[in-house]
């Protein structure tokens, strides 16, 4: 959420915004609203005057054996009282109303984000490692997991549904391995581990800017008024929501959570394997720290580095791009994401994605600090992927793989793995 008086000194830039990031909001009729919402407060806080005013003069005339006065004076309170009815009414329809415009105000990106509509034009910011070269067809994942007996993707659609699969065996433990090695990573950087609710309040997938524009792509527990939260990174951000916190130092916390998302929009995208399913695994990182945008900046770099660290580890060639601002979402100020390379596909894929939300995100979850002249303001706040799996299981088992079907295990997830240097094939 940005401030309206912001708003209103840019509003050209704010509906820019808008406009680039595919959001359907006039600045336009939300600041009229705001005009017409300022006219009633004042309006209604004059009639409350006028009514506490009568109301003095009413026991003043009893009190003094005028009744007669009294009365008539109670009359014009009884006229008062209605028009503050009508009032409050009026001022309830039009404080709705900006309420739900100022929830679709977008973040505005930063000005060095590429322009652009789509993940296409994202741009290449640093490549690293080199592509895998075979002397043979290589398999794609579904066909290593099938062999190896870890992935079973049929019996997943018989009892979830499309995009749901069972992880097994050698699977379910690579899976785990990853997930450990990148809590692991964090935890050396000073994060602290949470394990957090998998289950949240609408108004925290409001207030973390989830909603309302990613609404669709939530789970929702009706009978509860519950949602399945799609990352950690809603229950991080709301465990210091309406509190005032001591960021002198950043606050760095993670999480390893199962993940549910309904992909809504991606019907016969991503169809095959394990790129785009409905529930998943995620370690995700969160830093709020002091409103400096060039400290958050700054932070915003490295903890995309961790990222890159734990892919480096994976022994896994991967690139880094800035992306566009049609790509990002509402709440985003500036975004990286972090492309693997997924011999299957033949492409780069998505397994990483670091944001810096400015105070858009703290503003709308009310998280604050004191400055040096100990006034509250709004902290920043950032989040990134550390590591999401099923997803990044599709780049380790793709580009280790050997002729004979055998899976390479990088040496730093050899000790979760019983130290095993190999993945043996179980089927033929």
């Amino acid at each position: 959420m940005l401030d309206i008086q912001w708003i209103r000194a840019n509003a050209a830039k704010v509906q820019e915004a808008a406009a680039m990031k595919g959001i359907d909001v006039s600045v336009e009729q939300l600041l009229n609203c705001d005009d017409t919402r300022r006219k009633l407060l004042y309006q209604s806080e004059q009639l409350r005057q006028q009514r506490n005013e009568g109301s003095r003069q009413v026991a003043l005339l009893r009190q003094n054996g005028n009744d007669e006065l009294a009365i008539e004076m109670s009359s014009k309170l009884k006229q008062i009282n209605i028009a503050i009815e009508k009032l409050s009414k009026e001022l309830d329809t039009i404080q709705q109303e900006y309420s739900s415009l100022m929830l679709l105000v977008p973040n505005v990106p930063s000005s060095d984000s590429p322009t652009g509509t789509s993940d296409a034009d994202n741009v290449i910011v640093r490549q690293v490692g080199e592509l895998p070269q075979w002397s043979f067809k290589p398999r794609d994942h579904v066909e290593l997991g099938t062999l190896h007996g870890m992935i079973d993707i049929p019996r997943g659609v018989k009892t979830g549904g499309s995009r749901s699969y069972f992880l097994k065996g050698d699977g379910y433990l690579y899976h785990r391995a990853v997930q450990q090695l990148a809590m692991d990573l964090l935890m050396g950087h000073g994060f602290i581990p949470f394990e957090v609710p998998l289950l949240v309040k609408e108004e925290r997938m409001v207030n973390t800017g989830y909603f309302p524009t990613g609404r669709d792509q939530a789970y929702a527990i009706k009978e509860e008024n519950l949602w399945l939260a799609g990352t950690s990174e809603v229950p991080l951000v709301s465990y210091f929501a309406d509190e005032i916190v001591d960021v002198k130092q950043p606050l760095k916390l993670a999480a390893m959570s199962t993940c549910f998302r309904s992909e809504v929009g991606s019907a016969g995208r991503d169809v095959r394997g394990l790129y785009r399913v409905h529930q998943f695994s995620k370690v995700e990182m969160v830093v709020i720290c002091e409103p400096d945008s060039e400290l958050s900046d700054q932070l915003h770099r490295e903890i995309t580095q961790y990222s890159e660290e734990l892919l480096e580890l994976l022994e896994l060639p991967y690139r880094v791009m800035a992306v566009c601002v049609g790509d990002m979402s509402q709440k985003t100020y500036k975004q990286y994401d972090i492309e693997t390379w997924m011999p299957g596909r033949g492409s780069y894929g998505e397994t990483h994605s670091s944001s810096n939300l400015g105070s858009f995100q703290a503003r709308r979850s009310n998280i604050r600090c004191r400055d040096e002249e100990g006034k509250t303001t709004y902290c920043h706040t950032l989040n990134n992927t550390a590591a999401a799996s099923p997803r990044i299981l599709i780049p380790l088992l793709e580009n280790h793989q050997r002729e004979d079907g055998s899976i390479y295990i990088p040496k730093a997830l050899r000790k979760y793995m019983g130290d095993r240097e190999m993945l043996i094939p179980v089927t033929q």
